[in-house]
């Protein structure tokens, strides 16, 4: 399953681990049932992987998804983005027919 990392998430992952000084840090996100419209994407920082996990890395940082998750993010781009309206993650996903206007919420 593809999911793209970009330079930017990279970069912020490991800031984020070399903060908490704790490298065996991933970004975990998990679509759950909820938000304005039907799903949305909820991140934290784990080191823990099960068996029902699977794990995307690059560059000595990396992203878990777990397998209910994952069928939902198919073909994603997982970013961070520091603009004006904020600094946050960014998931660009192909299978969201539509997402609302913070970008944490999408339907399917």
């Amino acid at each position: 399953m593809t999911i793209t990392l970009t330079d930017a998430l990279i970069k912020r992952i490991k800031f984020l681990t070399e903060q908490d000084g704790k490298p065996d840090l991933k970004l975990r996100i998990i679509v759950d049932g909820g938000g304005c419209q039907g799903f949305e994407y909820k991140f934290s920082l784990d080191s823990t992987i099960t068996a029902d996990d699977e794990v995307f890395e690059r560059d000595g940082a990396g992203v878990i998804i777990d397998d209910v998750s994952l069928p939902f993010m198919k073909g994603a781009v997982i970013d961070y983005t520091d603009d004006l309206i904020g600094a946050h993650f960014k998931i660009t996903n192909p299978n969201a027919t539509s997402s609302c206007g913070c970008g944490t919420s999408f339907s399917v």
